[in-house]
Formats: C-alpha cells, sequence, structure tokens
C-alpha cells in the first residue's frame, strides 16, 4: 500500500528512486560520516564561524549560511519570500549550533541528528532554488500571489479535484482562495518529500561506492530506522492531505470547519490519528488554535511587507531623498518584524511536528 501510494501521489519520475528506496528497505543505509563525500550534499563538518561580535547588517554567525543568505540576495527573491528564507536560516543555524553541542558531549554517535540537518538543509537549498538547478524553486503554501494558479498543480489529478471545485458551484471566493491554500500546501508537501528521497538515495551511492562491506554490520538499527520512518511520517502527511483534498473537493467546507490553515489542519489530522490520550489531544487542539492564531499575525504582516515594497519602489522612483529614507527605515522595521514572527511560526511547527512525531513512535 506505501510503495503503492509513492508511485500514484509522485509520478513517474521518482519511480526508480522509489524502487531502489523499496529495494534497500531491509539493508544498509550510508554513515552519516560518510554525507559530506558527495559533492551535492551540504557538509557540516569543519564549518567556520563568525566572531561572536558580527558586524552591522551581518545576518548569521555560521560562514556557509552567511553565502546561502547573501546569493539569495542577489537573486532579487521577493521581501516575502526573503523573509520566509531569514526564518528558515536562522532554524538551521539554531540547530546546527545545538548539534555542534551535542557532538562535543558524544551525544550523536551514530550521525543521525548530523544526516537529518543536512537533509533539512536540502530541502532549504530547493525551496528557494538555491540548490544550482534550473527548475523553478517550490511554490509557498502562503504565497501572496495569484498568479501561482497560472503555473499549475503538477499532478494530474490534483488539478481534475481543483477544476471539479472551482465549477461545483459550493464554494464561495473565499472558501476557493481557502482550499487553493490547502492544493498548494500539499505541491508543496510532495515537493519537499522528492527533495529528501533524492538526498537520500543520493547518500546510498555513497555507502555503496565508498563503505565496504566490513563496515556495514557497524551501521545501527536506528539510524536506518530514523530515515525510513521520516520518510513515512512525511508520506502519511500526504496520503491524509489528499484524501482531504479529494472530500472537500467534493461535499464542500462544512459549518464548523475545526481549523482554517493547511499547516494547522494537517498537524490536527496527524495528531487524530497519533497516540495521545484525550486529555493531551485536547491540549494539543488549544495549543493549535494559539499557533493558528500566531500564523494569522504574520500573514498579516507579511502582506504589509508587501504592500510596503511596492510604497517604497514608488517612492525610490518619484520621491525625495528624505522621503526615501524614512521610507526605507519604515521598510526595514516591518521586514525585522515579519523575519521575527517567521522564526516563531517555522519553531513552533517544528516544536509541535515533534510532538507528534514521538506519539506516533511511541505506539511502536
Amino acid at each position: 500500500e506505501v510503495h503503492s501510494a509513492r508511485r500514484v501521489l509522485l509520478g513517474d519520475r521518482p519511480a526508480a528512486l522509489l524502487l531502489s528506496l523499496s529495494k534497500k528497505s531491509a539493508g544498509l543505509w550510508p554513515l552519516p560520516s560518510q554525507l559530506d563525500k558527495t559533492p551535492t550534499t551540504p557538509s557540516l563538518k569543519n564549518e567556520p564561524e563568525s566572531p561572536a561580535k558580527s558586524e552591522p547588517g551581518e545576518e548569521f554567525r555560521m560562514e556557509k549560511l552567511k553565502q546561502l543568505w547573501e546569493k539569495a540576495r542577489r537573486l532579487h527573491l521577493s521581501p516575502v519570500k526573503l523573509a520566509e528564507l531569514h526564518a528558515d536560516l536562522k532554524i538551521q543555524e539554531r540547530d546546527e549550533l545545538n548539534w555542534k553541542k551535542l557532538k562535543i558531549e558524544g551525544l550523536d554517535e551514530d550521525g543521525e541528528k548530523e544526516a537529518k540537518l543536512i537533509r533539512n538543509l536540502n530541502v532549504i537549498l530547493a525551496r528557494y532554488g538555491l540548490d544550482g538547478r534550473k527548475e523553478a524553486q517550490m511554490v509557498h503554501s502562503n504565497s501572496l500571489s495569484d498568479s501561482a494558479q497560472d503555473d499549475g498543480l503538477g499532478d494530474p489529478r490534483l488539478e481534475k479535484l481543483w477544476h471539479k471545485a472551482k465549477t461545483s458551484g459550493k464554494f464561495s471566493s473565499e472558501e476557493l482562495d481557502k482550499l487553493w491554500k490547502e492544493f498548494l500546501h500539499h505541491k508543496e508537501k510532495v515537493a519537499e518529500y522528492n527533495v529528501l528521497l533524492e538526498t537520500l538515495s543520493r547518500t546510498e551511492e555513497v555507502y555503496d561506492n565508498v563503505i565496504s562491506p566490513s563496515d556495514r554490520s557497524q551501521v545501527k538499527d536506528d539510524v536506518l530506522h530514523s530515515k525510513h520512518s521520516e520518510l513515512k511520517d512525511r508520506l502519511r502527511s500526504i496520503n491524509q492531505g489528499l484524501d482531504r483534498l479529494r472530500k472537500v473537493s467534493h461535499q464542500g467546507y462544512g459549518p464548523t470547519a475545526e481549523f482554517e490553515e493547511p499547516r494547522v489542519i494537517d498537524l490536527w489530522d496527524l495528531a487524530q490519528s497519533a497516540n495521545f490520550t484525550e486529555k493531551e489531544l485536547e491540549s494539543f487542539r488549544e495549543e493549535l488554535k494559539h499557533f493558528e492564531a500566531k500564523i494569522e499575525k504574520h500573514s498579516h504582516y507579511q502582506k504589509q511587507l508587501e504592500v510596503s515594497h511596492q510604497k517604497l519602489k514608488h517612492v525610490e522612483s518619484f520621491g525625495d531623498s528624505e522621503h526615501v529614507s524614512r521610507s526605507r527605515e519604515r521598510h526595514a522595521l516591518l521586514q525585522g518584524k515579519t523575519q521575527e514572527l517567521g522564526y516563531k511560526v517555522k519553531k513552533h511547527l517544528q516544536d509541535l511536528s515533534s510532538r507528534i512525531s514521538r506519539a506516533r513512535h511511541n505506539e511502536l
């Protein structure tokens, strides 16, 4: 059922990778210490850090992340996307610096946490078009532009569902906007799953080429389980999301929807099938309400940032220097606040997802 779902959801392109994955599911994955031996996989080793006192304007302590940030700014991403990237890189930096402390204390001997950080960085690179590929960046489910509809959903079944929903007469214009965000969120999840799958496939090849058979017995079972469970968790979320899109597209939204935001809907669906007690589930529900409020606040600031950017471009074209200076200052403050809220949202999402994952794996 799982392998079938993978083929159906992800199309023909990753089929060979999936076949490789299923063949090797009983085999062994590469030692995490070998992950930096492939040029296309970012490495965490020997990462230089900036001095503790950063120069004005410096955003990150880690040189690697500084370079990614500067590269992104040269790509002329929109202010909203730059703010999202800033939050993602801040989360990555926090996790990598925490990992270094664990490594010094000998708490990541099997390299499991290192490997996960590398996979996360690969997703960030692909999401913002920083991986050197010519393909378009991953779409964001919280995109403020409607132009994404012109790009399609990348899956004929999703296109069919969306067309049926648009023409059914069951949705108001506001509900169609909400449903479109759910479709984009699903598309983004599938794209991120593909990136993880390809990353693991590459590291498998490195393992096969570099590690001798005598070394394979040293790979720990929990590392294998971790890598498979991460893919399984994401695939489970994709399957549940697709089932939900089918149901909503055919039936419309009910009168008492629990949540509005796609990420919160996802978390709630996963939480209901996790190993929570009734009391824990109710507590989680209340926390999701706070999380959704935080997302709405962040979305408000994103919209304000986009408006501010348009105004600033106008002022820079027609305003005097004093007016331009004031507008840039206001825009910078708004951008800083949007980045700060983006970081809080992503950190909260990470924490909530980890709680669900722990509860689910406690079942095993």
